[in-house]
């Protein structure tokens, strides 16, 4: 839940990098608020709360994502080939997916060699 929070306290910080385990584990828990959410509005007949909770953490995941981005040595920008159908969606796993640069790049500290503490 840890990792929840700080991307959270980072609401729309798209500077420097985030580690795989940040953008999975705060993918993993959205997804899982997302799905409860999901059965409460199937409860409630309404949408709403799935709706609220997506633009609540619109800002949270792009910024994320972009920080992931980051850590692999690529542009923020590459975020946008997730607009391409089939593909794009690929692509983006694949990137996500990709073990971040050891050591500083051009975006900042390797976030391994300086972990958030808890």
């Amino acid at each position: 839940m840890n990792w929840f929070v700080e991307v959270l306290k980072k609401y729309a910080v798209f500077s420097g990098r985030a580690r795989r385990q940040e953008y999975w584990m705060f993918t993993l828990i959205s997804t899982l608020i997302y799905a409860a959410l999901y059965v409460l509005g199937l409860l409630l007949d309404s949408q709403a709360p799935q709706i609220l909770l997506s633009v609540a953490l619109f800002l949270p995941s792009l910024a994320v994502s972009v920080r992931r981005l980051h850590d692999t040595g690529k542009s923020g920008w590459w975020v946008l080939i997730g607009l391409v159908p089939c593909v794009g969606f690929i692509f983006m796993i694949v990137f996500m997916a990709t073990e971040g640069q050891r050591g500083d790049n051009q975006y900042g500290p390797d976030p391994k060699a300086y972990p958030v503490q808890a």
